[in-house]
This record gives structure tokens, sequence and C-alpha cells, in this order.
């Protein structure tokens, strides 16, 4: 197997997502006071002229990057190949959720965020991960959520999508893993990010049989979260600084480069033990039969 990303030993060239705000912004941050290159982007760079020129002023460059568009990831992750500017790092961090009952979303509420949460980011691995491929070096960061490894009541499509995210970088981890290409998948919990613009709400009335039932709690916490903030005792400048080290094979990430999910939060690192408690508990019920259901020769 050839060197994966590890501890860099020139500056590397940063693609980042979702930088207005929250984790893209702190890691665009901090990359740069590392002496990285990085390409800081969102949808509306005009919205936030302020943090571009803080970008800018740190050597940095900001470019527009829609990620609901089908080409616009693919068109300026090319551009920038083809214009020698070599990505090392992309990372996914562009994102938003929608809440309520399973059964009621839309179906173009459930495209919408199939398509920003999932399909976007394969958009973006699928365009880098030729040039990686080729250079036999570099690394793919997905931005995930512990929804993804097991969803909470009122967030089901948004649980497939961050499902389907990792469903990807897992299979791409293997793959790309001969050529030096590194696949992280981070899992997080819950962050004081500022999570009101992103949050979408059904748009369905809940049935009201839902009355005091545990997803009309949790949707409403995630409603109230539009216009008075997300309870969350997760740091996001501190969890961001884990994610930097682990990309880069420093300081915590020193010797743990081969890891390919970094789960980060109190209550994801708790969604994480009941999903293993999970699992096991199925094979001890159904293990027998499980193993029982071959052909006879």
């Amino acid at each position: 197997m050839s060197n994966q990303l590890i501890v860099p030993d020139r500056p590397l060239m940063w693609l980042i997502t979702g930088c207005s705000s929250g984790f893209g912004l702190a890691l665009t941050r901090i990359a740069l006071k590392n002496g990285h290159h990085v390409i800081a982007t969102s949808r509306n760079p005009q919205k936030t002229p302020e943090l571009v020129k803080e970008v800018e002023k740190g050597g940095g460059r900001w470019l527009r990057l829609d990620v609901d568009d089908l080409k616009s990831g693919e068109d300026v992750v090319n551009d920038l190949e083809k214009n020698g500017t070599a990505i090392d790092v992309l990372v996914n961090s562009a994102g938003w959720s929608i809440h309520g009952p399973a059964e009621g979303f839309t179906e173009e509420e459930t495209r919408a965020q199939m398509d920003t949460v999932f399909f976007r980011t394969y958009r973006l691995m699928r365009a880098v991960a030729p040039h990686m491929r080729e250079r036999r070096s570099g690394a793919i960061v997905n931005i995930s959520s512990g929804a993804g490894l097991e969803g909470r009541e009122s967030m089901a499509v948004y649980a497939a999508a961050k499902a389907a995210m990792d469903g990807v970088s897992k299979v791409l981890a293997k793959e790309m893993a001969p050529f030096g290409v590194r696949v992280l998948s981070v899992a997080l919990g819950s962050f004081d990010t500022n999570m009101g613009p992103s949050v979408k709400l059904a748009s369905t009335p809940t049935p009201a049989d839902y009355e005091g039932s545990a997803m009309e709690k949790v949707y409403q916490v995630m409603a109230a979260s539009a216009t008075d903030g997300f309870p969350a005792d997760g740091d996001h400048l501190k969890a961001s600084q884990v994610i930097y080290e682990v990309i880069t094979g420093t300081g915590i990430g020193k010797g743990k480069e081969a890891e390919r999910l970094l789960p980060l939060g109190r209550d994801v690192a708790k969604r994480v033990d009941e999903v293993v408690a999970g699992y096991q508990r199925t094979m001890k019920v159904f293990g027998d039969v499980c193993e029982d259901v071959y052909l006879e020769k």
C-alpha cells in the first residue's frame, strides 16, 4: 500500500465547502494558521464579505460553489486542477437538515435533502478522486453526523442522506487506500454552531397522534433552534482542531492515519455504544438462524 497522507512535509492545498460558518470556517482558519493553502467556498460569498477578506488576507482564496448545482463542484475542481492547483485535502462541510415525521416528507423535500447532503458530496468526491489517485496521495474528509449511525426521531430523511454518504465513504476508502488516498468520515454530535439557518421543517402538518411522542419532542427542539439556537455542549472549535490533527497525522492524530471514522461529541459516544449493543443483541437473538440459512451440500 502506498503511504497515506500523514504528517505533511509541505503546505497542503485544502478545498473546503460550507465556509461561511461552523466547522467549514473553523477548519479554514486552522489550516491557514498552520501555514497551509486554503480555497474556501460557499454558496453566496457576497453575504460574508468580512470573512472573505479575512481569508484572503491570511493567504487563502474564496470561491463561489453552489453545492446544489449539478456542475458547479465538478467545474471548480477541474478548473483548479487544470490550472495547476492540485487539491490535497477535500473537506465536505456544507449542508442542512429537515425535520418531521418519517411519513410526512414530500417527494420534493426528500429529494432536496438527499441532493444537498448526499449527491453534492458524492459529486465532489467523484471530481477529486481521479486526481488524487493519479498522484497517489490525498485526503477526502466528509463531515457527517451521528444521525448516519442511528437517526433520531424527526430526522428520517436527514439520517438516510447521511447514511448514504457514509456508505459511499466506507467503500471509497477501501478502493482508494491502495493508491495512498485516505477517506475519513467525521460523525458529529451536537455542537455550538449556528444551526438555525440550516434547519428546515417538513411542510406537511404533523398528525395529532404524535402529540407527546419522542418524535414531537425532538421536532420541537429543532423547530425552536431556528430562532432560539440549538442546545449543545460540544465545542466546535475544539472538535475542529481534532479534525485537523487527525487529517494531518499531527497531535492527537499521530499514529491514527489509518482510521476511517472519527466520532466526536458526548452524544455520539453514547450513540456508538447503543449501536454496537444493538447489533450484539440482534446476533444473540438471530445468530443461530443467521448461520443456518445456507445451501446443503
